[in-house]
């Protein structure tokens, strides 16, 4: 009979059900987004777009834009870009009407970014070849003088 009872006191466990747990573990979750906040915070200052410049200073407002613009930048080289991509300078007026071509848009304003360091004369023949292919929207950037001294 020992054996009977001692069988009977098992299968009573066996059936028995544990409470089910009503917790949420959020320590593993906590865990990765700590992981991905550090990630997006490392990688987010190399997601800088544009060609690097020194831009000179004013004290102009800046504008309001609805859509990208179309850029022009001349670095301290003397090396033309339009967006981010190196282009020879014969080429830019050709690219700028395909472009503006494939937008259907308005006459687009072209904004011509050049390094502090570059010459005067060099920015002015880059404007001069814009302006001589029919674009008269053109526009200088400079950086304000609020950011310059933030930097």
């Amino acid at each position: 009979m020992a054996m009977n009872g001692g069988t009977a006191a098992l299968a009573g466990r066996r059936h028995r059900r544990r409470p089910v747990m009503a917790e949420i573990n959020v320590t593993p979750m906590v865990d990765v987004m700590l992981v991905l906040l550090i990630i997006f915070m490392v990688s987010a200052p190399l997601l800088t777009v544009g060609v690097p410049l020194d831009l000179p200073q004013t004290q102009a407002k800046t504008l309001d834009q609805d859509k990208e613009p179309l850029t022009v930048s001349v670095n301290a080289n003397g090396q033309v870009y339009l967006q981010n991509t190196e282009i020879a300078a014969e080429e830019l007026v050709p690219k700028l009407k395909a472009i503006t071509e494939a937008r259907r848009g308005a006459e687009e304003r072209i904004f011509v970014r050049g390094d502090r360091q570059i010459d005067y004369g060099t920015v002015m023949k880059v404007m001069g070849r814009i302006s001589a292919g029919g674009f008269h929207r053109v526009a200088l950037v400079t950086e304000s003088e609020q950011q310059a001294s933030a930097r």
